[in-house]
């Protein structure tokens, strides 16, 4: 098999596992870049907050000395009160503009009285007439420590600008907030990324149980097929047997008692044998979506009135008194399938006189709101309320001492409810031990 073709069916045969592994990387990737952004973001926002802050500073500072800008001892006398008043202050010097350099006339350390300075921002402030910041290493300080420079330039009470102001902020505090919020960020940056794996690990066994549960699919659809298949081959020599059994019991004049019950016996077998495979195809159909279901207008009154006569050579065997009643006026035009309709009643009456020892089997026709009810009610054995939950399910039987006798699949009454549910119709069932079981066949009215 060619390379390309190897890597293709790896990658179909592993692609849950290839799709866990991408998330396991995109997912964390995408968390650390979001908290990459995020710390820019605080950082140039704070960045931003102390400017602010010094340009303030520098305009209040302007306001309490705009009379005293021609004065440089006075100027330094200020400045020597806002250090006793600001002793975090680090730096503050007041400059004049001398040619194109500016001199400091005032500054806290007064070692820096008379110095002259050329840096951009006072060149930028002066020109601009508008505040500057700058963010600079300090060259005095040995830990190369970062501040923000603010200039602000001085006007005095005319709005003539006579000096500039300068401020060393330090941006030290802007890094120790910002390492605090970093770590906090990053613990919870470790904590979700290992929530995230996880949580993919977990996806990871889910992808397997959806493997495994389109696998149970698959294996349920060929199980259905070999049904559907096994059961159309297993009519014909079914249908071939009990051929041949009427054929022998219709000339059997000569046959004795003992050979006739045999024959009997064989037919009774094979009856239930390929009721049994119906079912089954039943079973299949309804599960594959192949059950056809055709439904028309009619009056079910003759389907109902025709399935009781069927079943009343039974009942009598039985001593059962089986009973009809339609009540007057009741609207007895539904949309239904006839033949899966006369199956239907076929099954529940046919339960009915199976499940009752003695006593009578009724069916009661009434309209309820836009419904046609069909009831059925009998005396017989009954069942539990736990019994009744499980009572549609497949392959579903009653068993106890007073069941063990009478034969039957399981299948009737989910079939049955399926059909009943395809023809836009509900089945509900009630019933007590030792008192009987009413079955109720709700069907809308045409």
């Amino acid at each position: 098999m060619p390379e390309s073709k190897k890597t293709i069916k790896f990658l179909q045969d592993n692609s849950q596992v290839i799709y866990s592994i991408v998330l396991m990387i995109l997912i964390p990737g995408v968390v650390i870049l979001n908290t990459f952004l995020f710390t820019q973001s605080f950082r140039s926002t704070l960045d931003q907050s102390l400017q602010n802050k010094g340009v303030e500073i520098g305009q209040a500072i302007n306001s309490g000395i705009a009379d005293k800008l021609d004065s440089p001892e006075q100027l330094q006398i200020f400045v020597d009160n806002w250090k006793n008043y600001n002793s975090d202050t680090k730096a503050l010097d007041i400059f004049y503009q001398e040619n194109q350099s500016f001199k400091v006339v005032a500054s806290i350390d007064h070692s820096r009285i008379g110095l002259i300075e050329n840096s951009m921002a006072y060149i930028i402030a002066q020109n601009y007439k508008q505040p500057s910041a700058q963010k600079i290493i300090d060259p005095l300080s040995n830990t190369n420590e970062t501040y923000w420079l603010i200039v602000v330039p001085l006007r005095d009470s005319q709005g003539q600008e006579k000096a500039l102001l300068s401020m060393r902020l330090s941006a030290g505090i802007i890094e120790s907030i910002l390492s605090s919020v970093l770590t906090r960020s990053f613990f919870v940056l470790i904590l979700t990324v290992l929530f995230i794996i996880l949580l993919l690990f977990a996806n990871s066994r889910l992808f397997e149980y959806s493997i495994l549960y389109n696998k149970v699919k698959e294996v349920d659809k060929m199980k259905d097929e070999f049904i559907s298949m096994a059961s159309h081959e297993l009519r014909t020599p079914i249908t071939i047997i009990k051929g041949y059994t009427a054929m022998v019991l219709e000339g059997a004049s000569g046959l004795s008692e003992q050979g006739k019950g045999d024959l009997k016996i064989i037919s009774n077998s094979a009856d239930r044998l390929s009721n049994l495979i119906e079912d089954m195809l039943n079973v299949s159909r309804i599960e594959q979506g192949r059950l056809k279901i055709e439904l028309k207008p009619m009056d079910i009154v003759p389907i109902i009135e025709e399935t009781i006569k069927e079943f009343k050579i039974q009942a009598d065997q039985k001593n059962l008194k089986l009973s009809y009643l339609l009540e007057p006026n009741s609207k007895s035009i539904v949309e239904v399938d006839k033949d899966r309709l006369k199956q239907v009643l076929i099954n529940l009456i046919g339960n009915s006189i199976k499940y009752t020892p003695s006593g009578s089997v009724e069916v009661k026709i009434f309209n309820r709101e836009k419904n046609l009810i069909i009831l059925i009610k009998d005396t017989g054995i009954g069942m539990s309320a736990k019994e009744r939950e499980h009572l549609f399910e497949k392959f579903y039987r009653v068993k106890n001492k007073k069941t063990e006798e009478i034969s039957g699949t399981g299948l009737g009454l989910w079939i049955t409810k399926q059909i009943v549910e395809l023809m836009n119709g509900a089945i509900f069932v009630d019933s007590m031990e030792n008192v009987g079981t009413q079955i109720t066949i709700e069907l809308p009215i045409a």
